[in-house]
């Protein structure tokens, strides 16, 4: 399973390091591209704060499959330049577009066999590109369909219903100084500002929220694979539904019981709190195991006269 060093050269001309991630045996290999959730995450899905840490295991399963992977370190990120509050959201589709652009003109990666795998905020992005001709599979993990604006809001409920009961009282003063927040932000012009005398990244809240990612999904042709967790607190299950009846083309769909946001099973009580905790422990085997079949299925089918399992519907 070698790795290689592969840098993306963004349309501002900011070059994005990233990892090359290739099977073993001659190329070239069916591949995808892989998009992390928001915020300055490295290569490998990770901040010091959050290691999601979704790239090296993902990547391994994959390349044991035949399908090549790539992976970039965001704006401001491991070694790619830049700050990343200043790349926003439409910003970071366009590095995504870039990326995509740079991994199927590459040698070792063969004509019309390119998918692209998203989670979290990649998952929109993921979305977008899945319209394009070449596209020939997607994988949206926790993604949503609605507008950003919606979906952020769902979270906080969804969030506060997790908090102790005396907090739980609170839920529509917290709902309240939400809105103002979110009012606040949309009518800033900067990259970022400043809520409670925390920074935040403006430009990147404004984008997300007046984003509709149904207009997206509507546009896709080639099939969908789309995974969200039964205790995803930030991603709305029953969006699944939406996604399979916009999506033109196949779209499989999975609620997994217990699984959450950060791609590890919690059997208990879930909450924020919980994340540090379940971080210590890998993603999901099961997760992983159902993610590299199906791109397998769809990017690298067995020769013509080899058994091959039936594709699911």
């Amino acid at each position: 399973m070698p790795d290689t060093d592969m840098a993306v050269t963004a349309d501002d001309g900011t070059r994005l390091a990233g990892t090359l991630t290739l099977p073993d045996g001659p190329g070239p290999h069916p591949a995808v591209l892989l998009l992390h959730g928001s915020g300055p995450l490295d290569r490998d899905g990770n901040t010091p704060a959050l290691p999601v840490n979704l790239g090296p295991p993902l990547t391994a399963a994959l390349a044991a499959a035949g399908v090549a992977t790539l992976r970039l370190d965001r704006r401001g990120a491991g070694a790619t330049p830049g700050r990343w509050r200043a790349a926003g959201f439409t910003g970071n589709r366009r590095d995504a577009a870039a990326a995509l652009d740079a991994l199927a003109a590459h040698p070792d990666v063969r004509a019309g066999a390119v998918g692209v795998v998203g989670h979290s905020e990649g998952a929109l992005h993921a979305m977008a590109l899945g319209s394009r001709p070449d596209v020939r599979a997607v994988v949206l993990l926790a993604g949503y369909a609605r507008t950003g604006e919606d979906a952020l809001r769902r979270q906080v409920r969804s969030i506060v219903a997790t908090l102790p009961a005396p907090v739980r009282l609170l839920r529509r003063p917290i709902r309240a100084v939400s809105a103002r927040v979110l009012a606040r932000i949309e009518r800033t012009g900067t990259d970022e500002a400043r809520v409670a005398g925390v920074p935040v990244n403006a430009r990147w809240l404004r984008e997300n929220l007046a984003h509709d990612t149904r207009g997206d999904l509507a546009a896709i042709t080639a099939p969908v694979l789309a995974v969200t967790g039964g205790k995803d607190l930030q991603i709305d299950p029953a969006d699944l539904d939406v996604i399979r009846r916009l999506v033109r083309g196949e779209a499989e769909v999975h609620r997994v019981p217990d699984l959450t946001h950060v791609l590890r099973r919690d059997p208990g009580r879930h909450t924020l709190r919980s994340y540090r905790r379940l971080l210590r422990e890998p993603v999901d085997a099961d997760l992983l195991a159902l993610v590299t079949t199906w791109l397998a299925r769809r990017l690298a089918p067995a020769p013509c006269g080899a058994s091959a399992e039936r594709p699911t519907a």
